[in-house]
């Protein structure tokens, strides 16, 4: 529970309780917001926002475009687990089990091998899935709805023995999204509302753009964009990150949009579980590695330790990247969330201003 509160907009700071205000007076997380700062300034990055918590403090700041840190993000892949969120309500209700066959709720997929796919592997990136159909451009330049995608990743080869390897996978949590439709008969952007972003109390996210207005959306820096979403060329603008097509499409693995605080508060559920959101024992079950040895970590939805670059690399830590150029981690060794979002396409820039900033932030915690 969060007792005293600081929220800084846009370099304007308001403190409540002196341990805060010390803490910020020592400039613990300036190193990190200086580098966001710097970044709008040359104009490298359109808009950022960085939002820093540990225990009962709170850290905040927005830069360029993002006039406040309530400012909307396209969260990219940061989507993957909070969408797992909601479809693990349903694992809390006993819908479903991690270890049930994936057939048994979408039986028209069988053969090839995806009879043998479970949950847990859709979750966990080792289901044989691809990260996107081959036929994602000619999906998204004819503005095809999301059943249209379902249907392809219904039918799409797979890439490997299920549970063999890791392998990326977008349509996985797709079809995860899929199973939690059917049961639930909600459409997934819905069950999202109702079920994480209602008790989470995330008044500025939504799947898509939900009851959000699209005026108020950061747009996103296309140029050197991720390769499935156009990569910037000029005849993608209809379908790419800044389309109205894609904005209100609300793909289940990078459609979400959010603010800073918003994801704080998402990943607050699992770091310091109260069962609002989802049983303790669920919460804590989706932060952790459920992989393998010798096969790279992954939670429920979520990514788990060391590749997450947090504090001391420590296996505990969990979050998510997005290729819009967003990041977050919480590491509960120092009870810190960080969450940084930006409009640069993180493949435009190496090192990119989030990891600089990110680092700062998990070099001041230790």
């Amino acid at each position: 529970m969060i007792k005293r509160r600081t929220i800084l907009h846009a370099g304007v700071g308001i403190a409540f309780g002196t341990p805060v205000l010390a803490a910020l007076q020592k400039g613990k997380w300036n190193a990190a917001a200086d580098v966001l700062k710097a970044a709008a300034r040359s104009g490298q990055v359109d808009a950022a926002a960085i939002h820093v918590q540990q225990s009962d403090e709170i850290f905040a700041k927005s830069f360029g475009a993002a006039g406040t840190t309530d400012s909307i993000f396209l969260l990219a892949s940061i989507s993957k687990p909070i969408t797992i969120a909601a479809v693990m309500t349903l694992f809390d209700q006993g819908e479903f089990r991690l270890d049930e066959a994936v057939q048994k709720f979408l039986p028209e997929f069988a053969g090839g091998g995806r009879d043998d796919i479970t949950m847990r592997q859709l979750f966990t990136h080792n289901s044989g899935l691809p990260d996107q159909l081959p036929q994602n451009s000619k999906l998204r330049a004819s503005h095809a709805d999301l059943s249209a995608f379902v249907s392809g990743a219904l039918r799409t080869p797979l890439l490997f023995k299920p549970g063999s390897k890791y392998s990326y996978s977008s349509m996985g949590i797709l079809l995860a999204s899929e199973v939690a439709r059917r049961i639930s008969g909600k459409p997934i952007a819905t069950l999202i509302d109702e079920a994480v972003c209602q008790p989470v109390q995330m008044k500025h996210s939504a799947l898509g753009i939900g009851r959000l207005n699209p005026n108020a959306l950061m747009k996103c820096q296309v140029a050197n964009a991720a390769p499935e979403s156009g990569s910037g060329d000029p005849t993608t603008k209809s379908w790419d990150w800044n389309s109205d097509y894609w904005r209100r499409l609300g793909v289940p693995w990078g459609g979400a949009h959010g603010s800073v605080g918003n994801v704080a508060r998402f990943l607050s559920a699992f770091l310091h579980p109260d069962g609002k959101l989802l049983n303790p024992e669920t919460a804590r079950l989706m932060v952790q590695n459920h992989n393998p040895d010798g096969m790279r970590s992954r939670g429920l939805g979520f990514d788990v330790g060391s590749n997450l670059g947090g504090p001391g690399k420590r296996d505990n830590v969990f979050g998510h990247t997005g290729s819009t150029g967003t990041l977050c981690w919480a590491d509960p060794t120092s009870d810190t969330i960080c969450v940084i979002l930006t409009t640069l396409p993180s493949g435009a820039a190496n090192p990119h201003p989030r990891n600089v900033a990110a680092q700062h932030v998990a070099e001041a915690v230790g």
